[in-house]
């Protein structure tokens, strides 16, 4: 199993480094971090998608006003998966499956690319997407993104654990190194992915944490501004936190063993990147900060 470490948009917020605490102009950088995944016997696997080339084409139809200014979005169509999936080689229609932490707009925006590809979410996910309300459910689920799903496939916590959390194993038609972690509280069926790469466990934590210093770290640490999108954007509160307080525990006591890496922080993209670099570096993380 290969994994190359893609990113997949580029969202620069007002608020340089009180966001991601190392720019010194006035708007940070936020990334998407996606994976692909090579596999043996069962094609390619998308973890997250990111942006997607419609979203690029026409973002006024596909994503919130609300959301495209407050995170100050950059729209590349070289930093979409369909492209980067190009630029290593790769047909697009190798591309058999995408697994998706959840369905927020930065997360899902690239599954009309791969129309033939299976995906996989927790059924939490799909329901509470379906259903959501409000200010902000109405624009963080864009179901113009997957309403043209045709594969898709759901999955329920159950069997073994993973280091002591739950995990949806068996995902039908994917290897059994890769799992489904629930990690509630940014959304309702919010989920790492995790992978055994044979040299050590991956775990794409999503949304479950926002700031490389939140894990790893004996004191945590999470700057004001990913701190305050953070509160904004969870639906529980206490389990959003009683899940990262378990990251952050499983990044100290096995931090030999599982490698933790969120969907923003563009710092550890960089890292990951440096270890099996993919792609060129102006292709592989992009954008001003």
């Amino acid at each position: 199993m290969r994994v190359h470490h893609l990113n997949c948009g580029c969202m620069c917020p007002i608020g340089g480094a009180w966001f991601d605490g190392f720019s010194k102009g006035l708007t940070a950088r936020l990334v998407c971090h996606c994976l692909l995944v090579e596999t043996e016997r069962h094609g390619l696997v998308l973890v997250d998608t990111g942006f997607g080339s419609r979203d690029v084409a026409v973002p006024g139809e596909r994503l919130s006003g609300f959301f495209r200014a407050f995170n100050n979005i950059h729209f590349e169509h070289r930093l979409t998966a369909l492209e980067q999936v190009r630029q290593l080689g790769f047909d697009p229609a190798d591309v058999r499956h995408i697994v998706l932490t959840h369905l927020d707009f930065d997360h899902a925006g690239g599954l009309s690319d791969f129309p033939e590809a299976r995906v996989h979410v927790l059924q939490r996910e799909y329901d509470a997407a379906r259903g959501s309300h409000g200010f902000l459910g109405h624009r963080r689920y864009r179901h113009r993104q997957w309403d043209e799903v045709r594969h898709w496939q759901f999955h329920e916590p159950g069997g073994d654990t993973w280091f002591g959390f739950q995990s949806a194993r068996e995902l039908v038609g994917l290897p059994p190194e890769i799992l489904l972690i629930p990690l509630t509280g940014h959304t309702h069926g919010h989920a790492g992915v995790a992978l055994d790469t044979g040299d050590g466990w991956l775990l794409h934590a999503g949304d479950a944490y926002f700031y490389r210093d939140e894990v790893g770290q004996v004191e945590r640490h999470c700057t004001p501004g990913l701190a305050f999108y953070q509160r904004l954007m969870e639906v529980d509160r206490s389990a959003r936190l009683a899940n990262q307080h378990r990251l952050w525990t499983l990044s100290l006591e096995h931090r030999s063993e599982v490698t933790l890496f969120c969907s923003h922080d563009a710092r550890e993209l960089e890292r990951l990147q440096s270890r099996s670099p993919s792609l060129a570096p102006q292709a592989a993380v992009g954008g001003a900060g």
